[in-house]
């Protein structure tokens, strides 16, 4: 959501002026982070003018030293509110209210005026969100959103993490109301206008609890020999419209949120989970994919276009995977037909420089209270492999006819999923790091190092450094992002890609549906502000990603707290100055041994090309991927952070055999340094 800054201020004098993200410190003083700039902008309050951490703003420098390169400003023009809704208490009075944020960076009391209470009582935890701010306020006004359940430390907590990554946690009243009154018969005028494909085999695999069915494949065999293969996807651009408020809320969260105990969708339900979801012997609206395959899995032919489906059967991943490995089972055939050929495109993508990092999800079982009672580890096995593979080709093969529309003679601005090429600077330290267990790259070309990561992933499948040299390859690796310039993606050996596949979740996909519809109606028109929605839906989907990994953090914590004073096997996931991270083998659950509890064994300092902590005295280290033993001493809810002390086991080779560890367990001391 926008929220323009329109105030004249009186100008200082004023060298140049940047655009960047403000960044409030503890104290109240703020920095202006600008992209490709050394260094950061220092602003003082007072020049804030409206801003709050983590907004996009403009900002004027007021004064600059050449020699230090420091710089200093004020805030011109609030771009884009980072949120409009935060948590905290309410103090009431007679007729009318103020609202006190639980936390601090700068975020200001509001004012409620009589009528925007929504209920609440005075002392509630409430949420608020931001109405309007007269430029002459100081603070703004508001309104009360929703009252929170103190007793529900979860509910608050989830909430909380919410807010703070700048999602709003209900939709407009006007944008439910839009939804509402969308009719849930499908209208016959549209369907006349669409490829109807009801009466052929269709069918989705999903995820046991999922109530978003957002693609399906469908599979006939032709006269010709040929395998007509559908990728068929809900078509969320039919019933949201640019324009509307509907329209408006999604692109302001631009994903949906998956936490662990529940999911801050997109769109709202009425769309996602009635309307749009593929659900089985229910008429859906879809936009489909759908190609010509050869039983040896060569592509003959592909159609791209507005289709109307039913859905046969519904499959859970296990059910496909059941059906996969016994050959029993509902459509075996088909299923049986569609993995063959799953595999060998596969098996071609890596041949032809994809990357096959392998995924391992980690996932809590919960009690009714969203209480963690146990960890589940998720592996992707071939039912997931399936529907990847025909979801990626969709996705491909949309991007590749998309990328040849020119519109005045340049390329159509469409938003294209990208990865770039690892930096070298990353890269570099990594390959000398892997040849310490044996493994050479090839760095003179990009298909030179993806096929020498490949060669690495297969070769340490099962041994113990195989999760170390994932996790720090992957982060060698470049953020993959939106964007109109198509730079290809690299970790997928694509020269073209986009998202077209999950609308319902993902709002860069329903952009893709509509400028396709525009091309394939033969009037195709330039965005202007493609740049713009690109960034905006990176950022969504990065803020997202920070939400997913502080609530599964919150969840770890959690679990964990019944475990202080147990100690467990773990794996070193991650090193720096002040200590090493540790992630348990049992739970999978990480948590920090500082380094001042190692300061009774000995004095450590970091080689950060080593990957490791280094003892002056003892020559004992801890590197990433060594196996330690650890005891759980603390699990901070409020922080989200759990620590851990070493132990020293019999055998352990503590320090290379030269003296004896002085302690069993290292105790922890106060004052370390955090993360």
């Amino acid at each position: 959501m926008k929220h323009k800054n329109n105030r004249k201020t009186k100008p200082k004098s004023q060298t140049h002026t940047y655009e960047g993200t403000l960044d409030v410190t503890r104290s109240g003083i703020g920095y202006v982070i600008v992209e490709n700039q050394e260094k950061d902008i220092f602003v003082r309050p007072q020049d804030f003018n409206r801003a709050l951490h983590g907004d996009k703003v403009k900002v004027g420098v007021t004064r600059h030293n050449p020699k230090t390169g420091k710089m200093e400003g004020e805030v011109l023009e609030v771009v884009e509110r980072k949120q409009t809704e935060f948590i905290g208490r309410l103090e009431m009075n007679a007729d009318f209210a103020f609202f006190i944020p639980d936390k601090a960076k700068g975020t200001p009391d509001m004012y409620i005026p009589a009528g925007k209470f929504n209920g609440a009582q005075n002392g509630d935890r409430v949420v608020v969100r931001i109405t309007d701010w007269d430029r002459k306020a100081k603070s703004p006004n508001g309104e009360v959103v929703s009252v929170l359940n103190a007793a529900d430390e979860n509910d608050m907590a989830m909430k909380q993490i919410l807010v703070d990554a700048g999602f709003s946690l209900q939709f407009d009243d006007d944008a439910l109301e839009e939804a509402a009154r969308i009719p849930d018969i499908l209208p016959a005028t549209e369907i006349k206008k669409r490829k109807d494909i009801r009466d052929i085999l269709t069918f989705t695999i999903d995820p046991a609890d999922a109530k978003d069915f957002d693609d399906a494949i469908s599979f006939r065999e032709l006269k010709n020999g040929l395998y007509e293969i559908g990728v068929h996807i809900a078509d969320v651009s039919y019933y949201v419209e640019p324009g509307t408020v509907l329209n408006e809320n999604a692109y302001n969260r631009a994903t949906s949120v998956y936490l662990p105990d529940r999911v801050l969708p997109m769109l709202p339900e009425h769309i996602s989970n009635v309307l749009c979801s593929l659900r089985p012997n229910e008429d859906k609206l879809t936009f489909s994919a759908i190609f010509d395959i050869t039983a040896k899995g060569d592509i003959k032919n592909c159609w791209l276009g507005r289709t109307v489906i039913n859905s046969n059967h519904r499959y859970t991943y296990e059910e496909a995977q059941q059906i996969i490995e016994s050959k029993e089972g509902i459509y075996k055939e088909e299923i049986l037909l569609l993995n063959e050929m799953a595999q060998k495109f596969r098996k071609q993508r890596f041949k032809s420089g994809a990357i096959n990092f392998s995924s391992q999800e980690v996932r809590f079982t919960l009690d009714e209270n969203g209480k963690p009672t146990g960890i589940v580890i998720k592996e992707s096995k071939e039912a997931h492999q399936l529907i990847e593979e025909f979801m990626l080709l969709a996705n491909k093969t949309v991007a590749e006819q998309v990328g040849k529309i020119k519109v005045n003679k340049q390329p159509l601005p469409f938003p294209y999923r990208v990865h770039d090429k690892p930096d070298e600077e990353k890269l570099l330290p990594f390959v000398e790091f892997a040849k310490k267990f044996g493994h050479r790259f090839d760095t003179k070309t990009p298909t030179g190092i993806a096929a020498s990561f490949n060669k690495m992933l297969a070769e340490v499948k099962g041994k113990p450094e195989q999760h170390v040299l994932e996790q720090l390859g992957i982060r060698t690796m470049a953020k993959a992002a939106y964007t109109p310039e198509n730079i290809g993606h690299y970790g997928l050996g694509f020269e073209n890609y986009c998202h077209f596949t999950s609308p319902i979740r993902r709002y860069p996909d329903i952009m893709v549906h509509r400028i396709l519809q525009e091309v394939l109606d033969g009037h195709p028109k330039a965005d202007k502000k493609m740049g713009e929605k690109c960034l905006h839906s990176s950022a969504r989907e990065r803020a997202a990603m920070e939400a997913e990994r502080a609530a599964n953090k919150y969840k770890q914590v959690e679990f964990m707290q019944q475990y202080l004073g147990d100690e467990f096997e773990g794996v070193i996931s991650g090193v720096a100055a002040f200590g090493f991270w540790v992630e348990t083998v049992l739970h999978k659950c990480e948590g920090l041994v500082s380094i001042q509890s190692l300061l009774d064994y000995d004095d450590f300092r970091l080689i950060e090309t080593e990957y490791c902590l280094t003892g002056r005295r003892s020559g004992r280290t801890f590197r990433m991927g060594d196996k330690v033993w650890v005891k759980a001493i603390s699990a901070d809810l409020g922080k989200r952070q759990l620590d851990y002390e070493w132990v020293v086991k019999p055998g352990d080779n503590a320090d290379n055999g030269d003296r004896t560890p002085p302690i069993k367990s290292l105790k922890s001391k106060a004052g370390r340094k955090r993360r």
